[in-house]
């Protein structure tokens, strides 16, 4: 009968060894997600008092946290194993090649070097297996001190949008969910102007590049082109209280708790009918912008479209279609005949009108959502 040789059978040990402990491996894991579906099953059968909804997505970013770890957790079995191996190889090498057994020193500082390469690349796997979760819980360590400078207030509800006039008096205009649209003193922070010519949501506005003209889209289906005309009030010196008399104190603070009880904006002068109404839309329009020249006007809507108008006769001049699904935003060029478009079908598009004769557009994907 042939002898087997010993560097055979060490061989064929470390073989077994490695297949035992594979199939250790896949007991442990089959455990472990048994273990992890009888307590999905218990988390689920008790009373909490939070959504079904919510406790849903708490078990399955769990679930997902779990799954990371375990994959990390077999990553690093298999690292230790390659450590054993790589031990294994060097005393076997060390046979061979010196004839003798190598010193215990020499052998140690070799399966040193190889395990400190193999924990370095035990570490760079870790990292990466775990830098998805940790950094969902990151919290923000920015020590930038804000101050409030001016606040304003008047709307009654949401405000989508925040815009400042491009020509003087340059003044602050805000869209509102209220169905109105403010004009503000940006130094003083009164309201200037009001617009309620909208039946919904307003939920843009711009300012026309060269004279006091804005543009506002909203829910009803419609945006709104209107004139104002503003006159910006006197910053008003700070008065010394202790030059006041007492029955100037009182009359002051009167008046604070008067106006303290309205909304700031109900002794604005109102707009109440457009210059031009823009209407081809059949769902709500979003945003709206500009051209450069202030003479044609882009409007973005949630049925999918974006139109391009002719500002002074309102009529439609193109229908810019291609999203498949509801548009987000729109945004024009200052200084050339550009359009970009946005949508929730994940791409964004770019409209050239410069060539009247010709009219292209580049659709730009990349994002997921």
């Amino acid at each position: 009968m042939p002898i087997e040789s010993g560097s055979c059978a060490a061989a064929r040990q470390a073989k077994q060894k490695r297949k035992s402990h594979s199939l250790s491996i896949r007991r442990t894991n089959s455990s472990e997600q048994e273990r992890a579906g009888l307590q999905r099953d218990m988390l689920e059968g008790q009373d909490s008092k939070l959504p079904s909804s919510v406790r849903n997505t708490l078990l399955e970013l769990f679930g997902q946290i779990e799954r990371e770890f375990e994959t990390l957790y077999i990553e690093t079995l298999e690292v230790r194993r390659e450590i054993e191996t790589l031990n294994e190889r060097l005393a076997a090498e060390g046979q061979t090649i010196d004839g003798a057994e190598l010193s215990k020193g020499q052998l140690k500082t070799k399966a040193s070097h190889s395990t400190s390469q193999l924990s370095q690349k035990l570490k760079t796997t870790y990292k990466a297996s775990t830098s998805k979760i940790v950094s969902s819980f990151k919290t923000t360590t920015s020590r930038a001190i804000c101050q409030l400078v001016k606040e304003y207030v008047g709307h009654r509800d949401g405000i989508w949008d925040v815009s400042v006039a491009k020509t003087q008096p340059v003044v602050l205009g805000t869209a509102s969910a209220d169905h109105t649209a403010l004009l503000w003193s940006i130094e003083t922070g009164k309201c200037l102007v009001k617009y309620v010519g909208h039946v919904g949501s307003v939920n843009s506005i711009k300012f026309h590049p060269t004279e006091q003209v804005a543009l506002t889209a909203s829910g009803d289906q419609t945006a709104h082109i209107w004139r104002y005309i503003v006159q910006l009030p006197t910053p008003q010196p700070t008065a010394d209280c202790n030059q006041m008399s007492g029955e100037d104190e009182i009359e002051f603070s009167d008046k604070d708790e008067a106006d303290g009880d309205g909304d700031g904006s109900s002794d604005c002068p109102t707009i109440r009918v457009p210059l031009t109404s823009l209407k081809s839309h059949q769902g709500v329009v979003i945003a709206a912008d500009w051209l450069v020249g202030g003479k044609q006007a882009v409007t973005a809507s949630w049925d999918r479209t974006a139109n391009l108008y002719d500002v002074e006769t309102s009529e439609l001049v193109h229908s810019l279609t291609g999203h498949d699904q509801e548009l987000t935003h729109c945004c024009t060029h200052p200084t050339q005949r550009l359009v970009v478009t946005s949508s929730r079908d994940t791409t964004f598009r770019l409209w050239d009108f410069r060539d009247p004769s010709i009219h292209s557009v580049n659709v730009f994907q990349g994002h997921t959502e």
